[in-house]
């Protein structure tokens, strides 16, 4: 039986994660659980897996004693000796220090959290290669062309392309985007996700994010990674090699399927997920990236071609804008104008620590938050 370790077990990929779980008990056993604030669901979840160690990192009234809370016990959960999976679903740059404890122990690491590789790209690959461990994406897109590459490895690869659904607002002209609602940016047309994450897919700042992951995981340059929208969200990734060659990889969407892949890679095996009918599946369309109407990718891929703590400013300056949208305090048009500005103020500095990671994202919050002030 192989020990698993579930970071942000409450939200959508950690649910996700424990259907795919307790489908597979013959494989894997849950040892640890680790949300955030829920907690009727946390215990819903502690009674149906029974793992060795649970961890509300937000302590909240009523959890039980023998829960572990802060972030020492979200740590606690990614090294917990009887894990030889982690799978890190955590929301935001929170999950970084999480990625770096799990990889510095020697696991597997099935990231879901691409905020740990936008933050601080450079210290999860030396934590990879100091501990020893395994790094397998999560993420459809991620999952895809790993699963397109010969061995895992970008051998004879011309370019990377990355699909994205275009989310909520793809087909929204320039002037309806200044009267969006957060309700309106929660109806995802292929998705269910989180609230964060779903703005995220409407604004593209989540494809800017997996486009600076894909480089710190595939190690080719920004000019051979691509992004096009494809609504359909069949095709969740392709890869072109050098005789002009593309595999992609398709199913319909679920992330079951990618999470079972990163338990289980390089082995495949049976599971409940729905089967694919390409006739079904319907026409395929593809369509290039509109970067007026959603500037919010073109800055996220700028930060990540910059370098240094670029990435974590950006990262964390979308996150406040994204929390002040969502609890109505500025538009979404506002989102990438308290992002540019957010990177104008910061700038970018080497990474050499966790320190220099911690630094950049709180001026980055810091700086956002003022900005966000005198838009209001």
């Amino acid at each position: 039986m192989i020990g698993v370790s579930v970071l942000g077990s409450t939200g959508s990929i950690g649910r996700s994660t424990l259907a795919v779980l307790e489908r597979h008990r013959d494989r894997f056993r849950v040892v640890a659980l680790a949300a955030r604030h829920n907690r009727e669901l946390l215990e819903a979840q502690e009674a149906r897996f029974r793992p060795v160690l649970t961890v509300l990192t937000e302590p909240a009234a009523g959890a039980p004693d023998h829960w572990a809370t802060e972030d020492e016990g979200l740590v606690a959960a990614a090294t917990h000796p009887d894990a030889r999976i982690v799978v890190n679903a955590v929301v935001g740059a929170a999950g970084l220090e999480a990625t770096l404890a799990a990889l510095e122990s020697g696991k597997r690491l099935a990231l879901a959290n691409k905020e740990s590789l936008v933050a601080g790209g450079p210290l999860v690959l030396d934590a990879l290669s100091r501990g020893g461990g395994e790094l397998i994406p999560v993420d459809s897109e991620h999952s895809a062309i790993l699963q397109c590459l010969p061995g895992g490895a970008p051998l004879g690869v011309r370019r990377l392309i990355l699909t994205a659904s275009g989310g909520a607002f793809r087909e929204w002209p320039q002037e309806r985007l200044e009267t969006v609602t957060p309700l309106d940016a929660l109806r995802h047309p292929t998705w269910d996700m989180g609230p964060k994450i779903t703005v995220d897919s409407a604004t593209l700042a989540n494809k800017a994010l997996e486009v600076v992951e894909a480089y710190f995981l595939f190690d080719l340059p920004y000019d051979r990674l691509e992004t096009v929208v494809h609504p359909q969200s069949i095709v969740h990734s392709m890869v072109e090699f050098e005789d002009g060659s593309v595999l992609s990889q398709m199913g319909f969407p679920t992330m079951e399927l990618p999470i079972l892949y990163a338990l289980t890679h390089p082995d495949r095996v049976p599971d409940g997920v729905r089967p694919f009918d390409p006739v079904k599946a319907g026409p395929l369309t593809f369509e290039p990236v509109d970067h007026d109407r959603f500037p919010t990718f073109g800055l996220g891929v700028a930060a990540g071609r910059a370098g240094g703590t670029g990435p974590a400013a950006f990262n964390a300056g979308n996150e406040v804008a994204v929390a002040a949208f969502l609890g109505g305090v500025v538009r979404f048009v506002d989102i990438p104008r308290v992002i540019e500005r957010t990177l104008e103020a910061c700038g970018t500095s080497p990474i050499r620590s966790l320190d220099d990671v911690r630094t950049a994202d709180r001026a980055a919050r810091e700086r956002a938050r003022a900005i966000i002030e005198e838009l209001k």
